[in-house]
């Protein structure tokens, strides 16, 4: 179990890493052009994906919070119960971090830091970061 707890580890400290290196030189709001598709950004999202609940008055840092410290448990339960397979394991690993990731920014900035902007023309992806996307990685493993 510690190796896929060390895959946690090390997702949650690239993300931690790469948000207070892009909060260190681009004040919010910025857009740092790298290509014809792809922007840094500094963007603050209190809600959850796609900005989902951002606006609804606070309670929903609480509720975010509280159901990643809950998944969290439920993941190192299911880390426990299936060491045999990797994949799953690998999976869920990635998950944990990128939920404790999110969770650390909610507890301690009141917000998430995103700042990975895809976009085509008018055509855009919101904006995320390295935990949203060891989640997704995650996920797309699981299934």
């Amino acid at each position: 179990m510690l190796k896929w707890l060390g895959v946690s580890v090390v997702v949650i400290a690239l993300d931690l890493y790469t948000k207070r290196l892009i909060e260190s030189f681009l004040a919010y709001g910025d857009h740092w052009h790298v290509t014809s598709f792809f922007d840094l950004v500094l963007f603050h999202n209190e809600g959850a994906a796609f900005s989902f609940l951002a606006a609804a008055g606070g309670w929903q840092r609480l509720f975010f919070s509280a159901f990643a410290i809950l998944a969290s448990a439920v993941i190192i339960h299911l880390l426990r119960k299936h060491p045999e397979k990797k994949l799953f394991c690998f999976a869920l690993g990635l998950i944990l971090g990128g939920a404790l990731g999110n969770l650390y920014d909610r507890l301690t900035l009141g917000h998430v830091v995103d700042f990975l902007f895809f976009h085509y023309q008018s055509l855009y992806w919101p904006a995320f970061n390295v935990a949203d996307s060891a989640i997704f990685c995650g996920v797309v493993l699981l299934l």
